[in-house]
C-alpha cells in the first residue's frame, strides 16, 4: 500500500499543492514554519478523519478561505483507491471513497493505517492517563472496528450516568436504582474494552523493549504495564459500591476510564528519570513498535510519517532510526527535517528509494 499523489487545496497555510510521491522515502525539507508539519498533518487526516493536532476541524482551513479540500490516491492491495476530504466553514466535514460518501467515518479508520512519530510524542510521556488511554484506543481502532464502536458506546454512557448522577444530586431522596440500567451496560463493555487494551499491551511490549535496543544501542530496560481497576474488581460489583461516593461527586468514579498505561525506564516511571534522548529514544520505539502491532492485525504496511523527529538526537541515534526504517519490514515513509545535509548524509548510505521536495512558505516543490 503507498500513497501516489497528494492534492491540497487551503490546507492551514497550503494554498495548493499537488505531489506525486515516491514509494520510497519522501523527504521534506524547510524552516520551521514552512508548511512541512501540515503537509504530513493532510496525509494523517486522510487516514484518520482527523488532524493530528487540531481537535476542531474550521482551524484547518487556510486563514480567510472558505473551506480546504484534501484528496489522496493511493494503491492499496494493488488496487487504485481515491479518498477525499472537504470541510467547509459551518458545515459538517465530508469523506469519499472512490466519489462515494462514508455513512459513518469510523467505516473508514483502519483502511489506511499509518504512524507517525513527531515532537509532541513526548507528551505520551509527560501528560496524564488520559493521553495514553487515547494512544492504546487509537491504535487497536485501526485494526478493530468493532472495539472502536464498544468505546464509543462506553463514553456516551458515562457521559450520560455523570449527567443523572449531577441531576439526582439535587434530589433529597435518590433512587440509586435508576444506575442499574447504565452499571450493567458499562460493565459488559469496559470489561471488552480492558481485556482489549491489556491483549496490546501484552503484544507491543517485547517489541518496543527490542526496538529500543536498537535505536539507543544500550542496555537500559523499558517496560509497558498496564493498570486497570478492573484487574482488581468486577466492574459492575465497583460501580455498584462507588454510587453513594459517586453521587457526592457528580462524575463516574470507577470504570476502564480511569485506567492507566505505565511507561518505565528500569524500576522507575520513565517521566521521573529518563533524559531527553531517553524519553526520545522511546516514544520512537514505541511508535515502530505500533507499526509492527498494524502490520500483524490489520494486514497492511502503515504509511510512517517522521515530522522533525531528527532534532533531538544525536548523530547515532538519528543513523540507527534510519537503518531502521529503511529494512523491507517498512513501507513508504515521509521525513520532515530543516537540515538537508544531515538527512542526505543519512538517506545516502541506506538502500531504498527516496525523493527530495522543499517546502517554503506552504509551497512545495522539487527544486531548491
Amino acid at each position: 500500500m503507498f500513497l501516489q499523489n497528494l492534492h491540497i487545496i487551503n490546507y492551514r497555510n497550503i494554498s495548493q499543492a499537488d505531489i506525486d510521491m515516491s514509494a520510497g522515502i519522501n523527504c521534506f525539507i524547510g524552516q520551521n514554519g514552512a508548511g512541512k508539519t501540515n503537509l504530513l498533518d493532510a496525509i494523517y487526516y486522510l487516514s484518520l478523519c482527523k488532524s493530528s493536532f487540531s481537535v476542531i476541524d474550521s482551524q484547518n482551513i487556510r486563514h480567510d478561505e472558505p473551506f480546504f479540500v484534501i484528496q489522496g490516491e493511493y494503491d492499496i492491495d494493488g488496487t487504485a483507491e481515491t479518498i477525499y476530504c472537504g470541510v467547509k466553514r459551518g458545515q459538517k466535514k465530508q469523506f469519499k471513497r472512490n466519489k462515494k460518501d462514508y455513512q459513518r467515518l469510523t467505516d473508514h479508520i483502519g483502511l489506511i493505517p499509518l504512524v507517525i512519530i513527531a515532537p509532541s510524542d513526548e507528551q505520551l510521556i509527560a501528560d496524564s492517563a488520559e493521553m495514553r488511554r487515547r494512544y492504546a484506543d487509537s491504535v487497536i481502532s485501526q485494526c478493530d472496528r468493532e472495539y472502536l464502536d464498544v468505546l464509543m458506546r462506553y463514553n456516551k454512557l458515562v457521559m450520560q450516568r455523570n449527567a443523572l448522577l449531577k441531576q439526582m444530586q439535587d434530589e433529597p431522596n435518590p433512587n440509586v436504582s435508576l444506575l442499574d440500567v447504565y452499571d450493567v451496560q458499562l460493565a459488559q463493555l469496559g470489561t471488552t474494552i480492558s481485556k482489549r487494551r491489556d491483549q496490546f499491551v501484552q503484544w507491543i511490549a517485547p517489541v518496543l523493549e527490542e526496538l529500543y535496543q536498537t535505536i539507543s544501542s544500550g542496555n537500559e530496560t523499558v517496560t509497558l504495564k498496564y493498570v486497570s481497576g478492573l484487574q482488581r474488581y468486577d466492574l459492575y460489583t465497583g460501580l455498584v459500591e462507588s454510587r453513594q461516593r459517586d453521587l457526592a461527586l457528580g462524575y463516574t468514579s470507577r470504570g476502564i476510564h480511569k485506567d492507566e498505561i505505565e511507561f518505565s525506564l528500569g524500576e522507575y516511571q520513565i517521566r521521573r528519570v529518563g533524559s531527553q534522548g531517553q524519553r526520545k529514544s522511546f516514544v520512537i520505539a514505541l511508535k515502530l513498535a505500533q507499526y509492527q502491532y498494524l502490520i500483524n492485525f490489520n494486514g497492511r504496511k502503515p504509511l510512517l510519517l517522521l515530522d522533525d523527529v531528527f532534532d533531538k538526537l544525536d548523530a547515532q541515534r538519528g543513523e540507527n532510526l534510519i537503518n531502521l526504517v529503511a529494512q523491507k519490514d517498512y513501507n513508504q515513509i515521509f521525513i520532515s527535517d530543516t537540515n538537508e545535509t544531515r538527512l542526505r548524509s543519512v538517506l545516502e548510505k541506506v538502500n531504498k528509494e527516496y525523493r527530495i521536495f522543499y517546502v517554503d512558505n506552504g509551497k512545495i516543490s522539487d527544486n531548491q
